[in-house]
This record gives structure tokens, C-alpha cells and sequence, in this order.
């Protein structure tokens, strides 16, 4: 598929561009019909994110999805195209760190704990169902983005794993306990929850209220959040000066910045305790920044492991 040459000339319409890139994908894959249009575009952004990582950043590999360029379709070469094109960019390599790194902590989690069960909130283009048969995986999102996702499972050749269920579900209706409930998730199993690149998008009510809504599982539970400008670093306030100006362009602002302490007292407030707090760099090995390349870590999201208190 050939969408077209959409970089502008001008780096500060960079990601602008991939977005409207993403924008015309998700219209030519679903037939111009465009449902659900921002949370599909920031899933194929992400899916590309992680399948560029693997051909344009070297090694070592922080992530290997190996499944995320076969759900973009036909999509795949344009955006992992634009990457290669414009790799070199903050906001493009700053993606690709963003989702590998979160990407492969949340997966380390899930090796290191044994659970037999992870929930996956906003999955997007998720593949780890793919890649993990032997980890039951509930996947929690928009109903017309699930329809999508199907479709992009089929196109690609793939089957729908017997280890994934599909849960269709709006967070900010509440409701999760009832709707994994309802997929056949069980409780009384050791099960790990994981939301990246989510609740920043959302209220602060909300985002506390899913917390609490995890802890009742009794689960583990994996998240990401946004600290605000005055708390990043200098790559990440430039990165956030792109992302900020998309973001609220296409009518989905972000909504919720923690300071790290407020993270915690939140999660605390919702009967979970903090095993882990940390930053990009701390998210991986320490080998995985021993690279050339752009790829490094900033300060723009931290991420947070905690327990349910029992």
C-alpha cells in the first residue's frame, strides 16, 4: 500500500505527520470508514514503534516484537519506513524508547512472578498473547478497536491464540472486576495487570479508580504515567513539546501528569503497595544502554510496580 510522501519539510511537523500517516492507514485498512480513529492511531503507532526498533536501532534489542510489523498489514512499510527515514529524530527515536522499554519491563514482570494470567489494559496491537502461549492473556479495550484488531489478526495470516480473550470495555465507565469476570478470568489465580500509555489520557478520578479497581483483583499491577513538563529532563521536555501539540490537536489532550511522590501516595490510597518506582533508564538492564546510536534514556514517564496489600 502507498500512502504517500507525507513529511512536510519542516522537523516540527515530524510527528504530525507520522500521525496523519497512521490516520490515512487506519482509514485505507477499515475501508475510509474511520471508528474509533485516535485510540487505533496511537496503536499503530506503538506496533510501529516497536517494529522499527528492531531494524533501525541495532543492538542490543531492548524489546523483540516480532509480531507488531505483520498486525500493521499493509500499513507496516510506510510507517516502519518513516522511521527508517527520520529514525534519527527526538520524537520518532523517543517513541520507539518509549514503548520498548515499558514494553520489556512489563514483560520482565510477568517472566519474574510466574503468573498465570495478565490482563492488558488498552491493548492496542498488543502481541504478547503471540508470543507467550503459556500465559493466559485478557485483553481490555475499545469494542470498535478489538473489531479492528481482529481484522488485523486475520489479514496477517495469524490466529487468534487460545490462550487470549478479548474484553470489550470503556475505563472510564468502570466496570473491569465484572467485565474479566465475564471473559473467565479467574481471582483466586496469580495474575499481573498491565497499563502502558494509557492514564494520561484519562481523568485523575479514573486513573485512581481503575487502581482500585486492580487491587480488588488482588493482582499485580504494571503502569506508566506522564510526569508533568517541569519534572522532565531536557530531551523530554522537547520531546513533549511534539507530542503535547499532537495530542491536543487531534481532539485527545493529555489529561493527567503525576509527580512521582503524588504516584505513590496514589497508589497507596488504593490498597497497593510500590515495588518498584522507576525511570527509563532503570527499566531495563544496564547493558541495554550500552549501544551507539540514538537511543537513550530521558525523563519524560516513570513506571510503577505494585501488590495488591493482602
Amino acid at each position: 500500500m502507498v500512502i504517500g510522501n507525507l513529511f512536510l519539510g519542516d522537523m516540527l511537523d515530524l510527528l504530525g505527520g507520522f500521525c496523519l500517516l497512521a490516520s490515512r492507514a487506519w482509514g485505507f485498512l477499515r475501508g475510509g470508514e474511520m471508528l474509533d480513529g485516535t485510540a487505533s492511531r496511537t496503536a499503530m503507532m506503538v506496533a510501529a514503534a516497536r517494529a522499527a526498533h528492531l531494524v533501525v536501532d541495532g543492538r542490543p534489542v531492548i524489546l523483540r516484537d516480532d509480531v507488531a510489523g505483520r498486525l500493521l498489514g499493509d500499513a507496516a512499510d510506510d510507517l516502519v519506513g518513516y522511521h527508517r527515514q527520520h529514525g534519527s529524530h527526538v520524537v520518532l527515536w523517543g517513541t520507539r524508547a518509549l514503548g520498548v522499554t515499558r514494553g520489556r519491563f512489563v514483560e520482565d514482570r510477568i517472566a519474574a512472578s510466574g503468573v498465570a494470567q495478565y490482563v492488558v489494559l488498552g491493548a492496542g496491537l498488543d502481541s504478547f498473547a503471540f508470543r507467550n502461549p503459556g500465559v493466559r492473556v485478557f485483553e481490555v479495550d475499545h469494542p470498535d478497536t478489538q473489531a479492528w484488531k481482529r481484522e488485523s489478526i486475520s489479514a496477517a495470516g495469524l490466529s487468534v491464540p487460545d490462550g487470549l480473550e478479548f474484553v470489550p470495555l470503556d475505563l472510564e465507565g468502570g466496570g473491569l472486576a465484572g467485565a474479566l469476570a465475564a471473559a473467565g478470568f479467574e481471582p483466586g489465580r496469580p495474575a499481573l495487570v498491565g497499563w502502558l500509555g494509557v492514564s494520561v489520557y484519562l481523568a485523575r478520578a479514573t486513573v485512581e479508580a481503575t487502581v482500585r479497581e486492580v487491587a480488588g483483583l488482588g493482582a499485580e499491577l504494571v503502569m506508566d504515567y506522564m510526569v508533568p513538563p517541569e519534572a522532565r529532563d531536557g530531551v523530554g521536555r522537547e520531546y513533549g513539546e511534539f507530542a503535547d501539540r499532537v495530542v491536543a490537536e487531534s481532539g485527545e489532550p493529555y489529561r493527567t501528569f503525576l509527580e512521582p511522590d503524588e504516584a505513590e501516595a496514589l497508589v497507596a490510597r488504593c490498597g497497593m503497595e510500590v515495588r518498584a518506582h522507576v525511570g527509563m533508564e532503570d527499566a531495563v538492564p544496564p547493558e541495554m544502554w550500552r549501544r551507539g546510536g540514538v537511543l537513550r534514556p530521558f525523563v519524560f514517564s516513570r513506571i510503577l510496580h505494585a501488590t495488591a496489600l493482602s
